[in-house]
Formats: C-alpha cells, structure tokens, sequence
C-alpha cells in the first residue's frame, strides 16, 4: 500500500509539474503579446503628442493671423471714422 500511495504521490506530483510548466508557457506568450502592447501604446502616445504640439502651432498662427486682421479693420475703420467726422 504504500507503495500505491507513493506512486500516486509521485503521480500527482508530475501532474503538478506538468500543469506549471503549461502555466509558465502560457505567462511567457502573454508576457510577449504586453510587451507588443506596450510598444504601440508608446507609439501612439508619440503621435498624439506630435499631432497635439502641431495643432498648437497652427493655432498660434492662425492667432497671430487673425490679430493682426483685426488690428488692421480697427485701423479702416478709425481711419473712415477720422476722415469723414
């Protein structure tokens, strides 16, 4: 009997083994598939960065566009307002 009792030990033992092995296996391809999510996570925080800075300088210059349209209406107009009262 204790022989059967070591056998099964030993048995189930393998089977413990086994079982870690697959589990190590599998943590070792999700480890991979984070690792590749992570990358083009990076990625995409990169490009939304550059998109973000892109569109701060394309409304500093329309800003700056815009200003100085206006400046210039305000001057017509002072000038017309000057010149006809």
């Amino acid at each position: 009997m204790t022989q059967d009792v070591n056998h099964q030990i030993l048995e189930t033992l393998r089977e413990i083994r086994d079982a870690q092995r697959e589990i190590v296996a599998a943590l070792g391809a999700q480890r991979e598939l984070v690792e590749e999510q992570i990358k083009a996570s990076r990625t995409r925080v990169e490009e939304s960065i550059s998109l973000q800075r892109e569109g701060l300088r394309r409304q500093r210059t329309v800003l700056l566009l815009a200003a100085v349209g206006i400046a210039a209406c305000i001057a017509a107009i002072a000038y017309l307002v000057l010149r006809y009262f």
